[in-house]
């Protein structure tokens, strides 16, 4: 049985770490809720930005801008996001347990005769070790991001995933993340970002403002307008990404305050036993050497 001194010391260090999870707790709370309106603000902004574009690339053809061609699929790109620290719950194993899912169905499928190869551009440290450990090939891996991603940071990448794609390198480029849902629920996605999909029409669905007038001419527009698209929509995989991080680890530091909470009064408990049970003993030991010195 552990004396009462070294159940004062458990109780201590419980509670050394309670406060610090208690700290990061209300850290990410801080940093959750400026994530949080980041995303929120950008979403409408990507969401127009890829109705309007992709009902536009409907209706001039997939021959006006080379990152609206489809071609056979054999090599794919897969950016993977996921956070550079830990003490984020499941966050990252949710993600990359289905990134290696969406991979092993992908290498599966096979185009003909011909096997897809895909590798991985990661950012994030969480995802390139997961990665790595896999056996999954990596091309490009960028980290440090930061609290506050600007879309700068980003503007990099995806003019290198842009490159590779217009060079042949990758025949597709998909992206995954964590989507950012409610404070509690976040959803790991991967989602296509080159070719620029097209809407799928419904049969017999009226569709209207089909034409379009463009000026000086289809493939200028699209030029400044597609790249631009691209890092836009990447920009918004790394806020949602970001909002489910710290969503999850404020969640996750709240859960290990509780525990360790929990803990101490546990061990509070057993504190108390343990020394009542010594002073019985005590008692009991004084009580029995009185009464063989009284006999």
């Amino acid at each position: 049985m552990p004396s009462l001194k070294d159940i004062r010391g458990r109780i201590g260090s419980v509670r050394n770490i309670a406060q610090i999870t208690r700290a990061m707790e209300m850290v990410a709370a801080s940093r959750m809720k400026r994530a949080q309106d980041a995303i929120l603000a950008a979403r409408p902004y990507s969401d127009e930005m890829r109705e309007m574009l992709s009902r536009v690339a409907a209706v001039v053809g997939e021959e006006v801008d080379p990152l609206l061609a489809r071609r056979p699929v054999r090599r794919v790109a897969l950016i993977m996001i996921t956070t550079d620290r830990g003490l984020a719950g499941s966050l990252n194993a949710n993600a990359l347990r289905a990134s290696l899912r969406w991979i092993q169905q992908r290498i599966q499928s096979r185009n003909g005769d011909q096997p897809i190869e895909i590798e991985a551009i990661t950012i994030g440290r969480k995802g390139r070790d997961g990665l790595r450990r896999a056996g999954i090939p990596i091309a490009a891996h960028f980290s440090q991001l930061g609290d506050r991603p600007a879309f700068t940071d980003v503007t990099p990448i995806a003019r290198l995933v842009t490159e590779d794609f217009l060079e042949g390198k990758y025949d597709e480029i998909h992206v995954a993340y964590s989507t950012f849902i409610t404070t509690l629920t976040q959803r790991p996605e991967i989602t296509q970002l080159l070719p620029i999909a097209t809407p799928q029409q419904e049969e017999g669905a009226d569709v209207e403002n089909d034409e379009y007038l463009f000026e000086p001419s289809p493939e200028e527009v699209l030029s400044r307008l597609l790249p631009h698209f691209v890092a836009i929509d990447l920009y918004r995989a790394v806020l949602e990404n970001q909002a489910s991080e710290q969503s999850a680890r404020m969640i996750a530091m709240r859960n290990s305050t509780d525990n360790a909470n929990e803990l101490i009064e546990d061990l509070t408990l057993v504190y108390n036993k343990t020394r009542q049970a010594t002073i019985t003993r005590e008692m009991i030991e004084i009580a029995s050497g009185a009464e063989a010195l009284g006999g």
